[in-house]
């Protein structure tokens, strides 16, 4: 069975993102009633901290060395999570911007699953080689800024080209971007924003 896995990043039910995904999971779901839709929520479910046997485990493998019990142990749980994604055959990730950049929740998922032998290898001749195959990535990005007319009063999006920059380092380069804001200030701003978005979505959903 295909199978869409959603990586949702607000910790909030009720955030602009989360209810963005679901627009798009609606239409998703009617046009699409035979795919799985695998829910990776990073706020519940276990995300390991990359510190100790993970983050020792990834030097040794940059260096060539064998690991040791707890370093292998600390790489199956990495193996793990990068695999789920691997597996999947589109990717939704709902998320909130966060002092312009990403919650560090979905930081956390990339630094796990961004692993030499897992998504990414390196060669002396090319450089940095992704492993991952691409397939079709939407990120739902909601901001209290508005990032589409422009009138963003001097704030800089920075989760943007951090996510399109890191996904394309493992592999993934067919993203698009569907932006929700402004989703603070006078509320028919936001009311238009979060319309004009769902629409989008509605858009890209039918056929994604």
């Amino acid at each position: 069975m295909p199978k869409l896995l959603h990586i949702a990043c607000s910790p909030r039910a009720n955030s602009e993102s989360a209810a963005g995904a679901r627009v798009f999971l609606d239409v998703f779901r009617r046009a699409r009633p035979d795919w799985d839709v695998d829910l990776m929520d990073l706020w519940r479910d276990n995300l390991p901290d990359f510190t100790g046997p993970i983050l020792d485990a990834k030097y040794a493998r940059l260096a060539g060395k064998a690991f040791t019990d707890a370093e292998r142990n600390g790489f199956a749980e990495a193996e793990r999570i990068a695999v789920r994604f691997s597996l999947a055959d589109r990717v939704l990730i709902s998320t909130p911007m966060w002092n312009f950049s990403i919650p560090y929740k979905l930081k956390q998922w990339l630094d796990v699953i961004i692993q030499p032998g897992l998504t990414f290898r390196f060669d002396p001749a090319q450089g940095y080689v992704p492993l991952l195959k691409d397939r079709p990535t939407l990120v739902v990005l909601a901001s209290g800024s508005d990032f589409v007319t422009g009138m963003n009063r001097g704030r800089i999006d920075m989760a943007t080209p951090y996510l399109r920059e890191t996904l394309r380092f493992i592999g993934v380069n067919n993203v698009r971007f569907v932006p929700i804001g402004p989703t603070t200030g006078p509320a028919d701003s936001i009311r238009a924003a979060r319309e004009s978005a769902h629409r989008r979505l509605t858009e890209i959903a039918a056929s994604f």
